[in-house]
């Protein structure tokens, strides 16, 4: 057995570290040594910024994304399209649209998807809060941004029977050959997808 060769607040940051996606336990201590070396310049402003985003943090009450507002910054921008709501899974999925920048819409996050293998049912997802949104009118489109996973399909058919009754077009993401994609190089799932989704030229 390896022994120890620091102490057990080093061992604590580590095993933390270890604990973020991404970062197994050789890249948690790469991470924890890195911090430590810039002890003035990066743990003290990062052990500030964490503090203040664990009291500040909150969920929006009307789409579920995080921020230290409720309602979120989203929400509250006038600029935006009200009458299109873009319904991703999870907070991250939010985040990559908004990088993308196509669209000026209102978004709507579901916390995951339908997946019975792992206990996850329609009452674990904000499913309700998107049918009232839906209900009180004013969406005319609502974008099924989910994964295109067995889950992702699978909530995806379960939301579109959800809005049925409602007056609402529901459109989803294309799938198919990504920017810059080599036909070479795709699945053939993939592939499978772009042709029956072609479109005129």
């Amino acid at each position: 057995m390896a022994e120890q060769v620091s102490g057990p607040e080093i061992q604590r940051l580590i095993q933390l570290l270890a604990r973020l996606p991404g970062l197994g336990p050789r890249s948690a201590r790469r991470a924890a040594l890195h911090l430590i070396r810039k002890r003035e310049e990066l743990l003290g402003p990062l052990s500030d910024a964490m503090q203040v985003a664990r009291d500040k943090i909150v969920t929006c009450s009307a789409c579920g994304n995080v921020d230290t507002s409720d309602p979120c910054i989203i929400c509250c921008d006038g600029r935006r399209d009200p009458a299109v709501l873009i319904v991703v899974e999870t907070v991250g999925d939010l985040w990559a649209l908004e990088r993308a920048a196509a669209l000026r819409v209102r978004y709507h996050v579901l916390g995951g998807t339908l997946s019975p293998l792992d206990g996850v049912g329609p009452k674990d997802l904000n499913l309700a809060s998107l049918v009232d949104r839906v209900a009180n009118g004013g969406v005319r489109e609502v974008i099924l941004a989910v994964n295109a996973t067995v889950d992702g399909q699978t909530t995806a058919h379960y939301v579109t029977d959800l809005l049925a009754h409602l007056d609402v077009r529901i459109t989803r993401l294309a799938h198919g050959v990504p920017v810059g994609g080599e036909l070479d190089y795709l699945d053939d799932g993939t592939l499978a997808a772009a042709l029956r989704q072609r479109t005129d030229f």
